[in-house]
């Protein structure tokens, strides 16, 4: 499905003209690590000498060498993602965005998000982004009852994250989004519905919900091999998410990708780069990126990407060059989650022929020549693009 240009090296990155452009910031740092989380985060402990400090003047340097890659291309959305990005306080952040600013032109509309924990946000803290010039701010609550926080090892208190919404709100924000997971074992059906309730009477234009997924080498994976925890049970979760939908609809948020709804307008400019066709630098630590057709992602630890910057070169791990083939699956992977949907003329003469069979069951509806999934079929999403591409 892939091929690589070189067995090693640095891998050729320039953008296509007229595709959106973006860039994503990985902040590696957390307070703890939660017991279902197996992203690219280090705690004080895991740190060994690296610190906030050597990660900014590391990331300076790699937005430098991007800036000489990338050109003049206009950068529509920046994303501060992690980890913890609210860590670095409010003027950590607006450093940040300074540096994105020093070596790149931001559109005049760009979207600038930070995700952050309510446990380290203030009033003053969402006053200073907003001045800074972020305009979009992603929270993670997860759940608002307190016996599922426990399972997952969040430390913010249920309270929180809604009071750091109205604050976020009050310094001006008008994109607010909350993230809930649902499916964790504890977890009643009430627990979801006074989650959305509380998410939703925060304020926030926009809700963004996963099911819980036991990842491999985390401690939730050791706990639920142990027998403490269930495995979040697949009907379980299929229930959740219709409640969920349902829900949210009620409140006028709709859909627009299969794990994200927002009220009108408030949808998630730099993550529809991603599921749209759109390119993106990845910087930091573990980041990952795609220009053209070359994906690549940096080393993982804060120590080793500083050096590989210090010693003046990108510091991708690796890279991979994706062929037709690739780019057409994940087109269809990623554009077919959407509501609006995939276009029919994108898909092979073979994939059209199995469309019938996918509308027949119910997954599949048309809409002005668009390929879209049914209610049924988005909790279905990953077994009717394998249909399709079979």
């Amino acid at each position: 499905m892939t091929t690589r240009t070189a067995p090693a090296g640095q891998p050729d990155l320039a953008p296509v003209p007229g595709r959106p452009f973006g860039i994503y910031i990985h902040v590696p740092f957390c307070a703890t690590r939660c017991g279902y989380c197996d992203f690219n985060t280090y705690t004080p402990a895991e740190l060994g000498g690296a610190n906030p400090d050597g990660w900014l003047a590391a990331l300076r340097v790699e937005l430098s060498l991007a800036a000489e890659r990338v050109g003049a291309v206009p950068v529509q959305t920046v994303f501060v993602g992690g980890g913890t990005p609210s860590l670095l306080g409010g003027a950590g952040l607006s450093a940040v965005l300074d540096a994105v600013r020093e070596h790149f032109d931001l559109a005049a509309d760009a979207e600038v998000t930070t995700e952050a924990n309510p446990e380290s946000t203030s009033p003053a803290f969402f006053a200073t982004l907003r001045e800074a010039g972020y305009t979009r701010v992603s929270l993670g609550m997860q759940s608002s009852a307190p016996q599922v926080l426990a399972v997952l090892d969040r430390t913010h208190s249920p309270g929180r994250a809604p009071a750091a919404a109205a604050e976020a709100g009050a310094a001006g924000f008008e994109h607010v989004s909350i993230d809930l997971i649902y499916g964790t074992p504890g977890e009643t059906d009430d627990d979801l519905r006074r989650s959305i309730d509380i998410a939703v009477g925060a304020g926030v234009d926009h809700v963004s919900a996963y099911s819980l997924i036991v990842e491999d080498g985390t401690a939730l994976a050791r706990r639920v091999r142990r027998g403490e925890i269930d495995r979040p049970d697949d009907d379980v979760l299929a229930q959740r998410y219709e409640l969920l939908d349902s829900q949210l609809s009620a409140a006028g948020f709709g859909w627009y990708e299969v794990s994200n709804w927002s009220r009108p307008g408030g949808e998630c400019r730099h993550n529809l780069g991603y599921w749209d066709g759109g390119e993106w630098w990845g910087a930091g630590p573990g980041a990952h990126g795609f220009l053209g057709t070359t994906r690549w992602w940096n080393v993982k630890h804060p120590n080793a990407y500083a050096e590989s910057l210090a010693d003046g070169n990108l510091p991708v791990a690796d890279f991979e060059e994706l062929d037709s083939a690739a780019r057409h699956t994940e087109e269809v992977m990623l554009r077919l989650r959407l509501r609006s949907g995939l276009a029919s003329r994108d898909l092979s003469a073979a994939e059209v022929s199995r469309v019938p069979a996918l509308v027949d069951d119910g997954l599949l509806g048309m809409r002005d020549e668009r390929l879209v999934l049914t209610d049924r079929g988005r909790l279905l999403a990953d077994g009717v693009v394998r249909s399709l591409l079979a």
